[in-house]
């Protein structure tokens, strides 16, 4: 039997406490207990970015992460990226694009094209595609959503 921790962390701005055991993974404790469906399980190994989230201002893949290395952390996922009713440009440029086809992808492209624009507010197609190389799909081709990041850039920088 393992032993379980509370485990404390500010997610998407909340103060969240929640029990988890030594096995339990980010992602598994943000979807089944917390109840943020966003972050998507994809490859389970760290391969596609469909879980990407916000760990302490790094990008990561939840699945990586053990829940218990969040104790104490800020954590940001897709959830938390619109203000209220208000879509982030992110979001309203990838649907502008039509850059999401099943979505399954699509919570780990926007976390990471977030990520990306707030370090570099004005990337090159080239710094969006190295960027983007952790977060796969399947449907759109990847395009769209180049033109979406790009789209997203110019309207946060205008």
């Amino acid at each position: 039997m393992s032993e379980r921790i509370i485990v404390e962390a500010v997610i998407n701005g909340e103060p969240t406490e929640t029990l988890v055991s030594e096995r339990d993974s980010l992602l598994e404790i943000l979807r089944d207990r917390i109840g943020l469906t966003g972050s998507k399980e994809g490859c389970n190994n760290g391969n596609c970015g469909a879980c990407s989230v916000m760990f302490d201002g790094r990008l990561v893949n939840s699945c990586l992460v053990m829940a218990g290395e969040v104790d104490g952390s800020v954590v940001e996922t897709v959830e938390g990226i619109a203000q209220g009713d208000q879509l982030h440009p992110l979001q309203q440029a990838f649907l502008e694009e039509a850059a999401l086809q099943c979505g399954i992808c699509t919570p780990g492209f926007l976390v990471a094209s977030k990520a990306l624009l707030e370090e570099n507010p004005n990337p090159s197609e080239y710094e969006i595609r190295f960027w983007l190389a952790g977060n796969l799909c399947r449907c759109t081709g990847y395009d769209k959503i180049i033109r979406a990041v790009q789209k997203a850039a110019e309207t946060m920088t205008a």
